[in-house]
């Protein structure tokens, strides 16, 4: 009888045991993602989402990177798209419009908040430039300044930060 007490109790130790690194492991739940499974679970960024699909640009961000990714809240679709004086729609039918604006929001590389090149150009995939403050503005090559709202979005491969305003390249 001892030994089954023993063992009943040993085994619950070991259970929460368990339970207590699942609970700690939640953190890095979103490592489990990719850029894109990662946007997909955040409503903030149904809108990327759906630009990131019309373009086509999903297999791409969903691949092994690792990529840095100023990803555009809803608001700041929502903003550019009255900006613009059009509608959700048709942007999202301007492919290649799309896929040139969609990919100068992305970097090469794994660049976490801490490493991002303060004051100094930095090149995106589209193949323009962009500058990010001391004060995390970004500055687009229209001179538009976009805060970083969120940093550090860890996923498989890569980061994502949100900001506030869509990033313009000067094409």
């Amino acid at each position: 009888m001892q030994f089954r007490r023993r063992s009943l109790l040993l085994a619950a130790t070991l259970g929460a045991g368990t339970s207590l690194l699942a609970a700690c492991g939640n953190d890095d739940d979103d490592h489990d993602r990719n850029i894109v499974q990662e946007a997909q679970s955040r409503p903030d960024f149904s809108i990327l989402v759906e630009a990131v699909v019309a373009a086509d640009l999903t297999a791409t961000l969903s691949g092994t990177g690792p990529f840095t990714v100023f990803a555009p809240t809803n608001a700041a679709f929502a903003a550019l798209l009255t900006e613009l004086g059009t509608t959700k729609e048709a942007l999202l039918a301007n492919k290649p419009l799309l896929t040139t604006v969609l990919t100068y929001h992305v970097l090469a590389g794994k660049v976490l908040k801490a490493q991002v090149p303060v004051g100094t150009p930095i090149t995106t995939l589209q193949g323009s430039t962009f500058t990010v403050g001391s004060d995390l503005v970004i500055t687009d090559a229209r001179g538009r300044r976009s805060a970083i709202v969120a940093t550090d979005i860890e996923t498989t491969n890569g980061v994502i930060h949100a900001i506030d305003k869509v990033l313009l390249p000067a094409v």
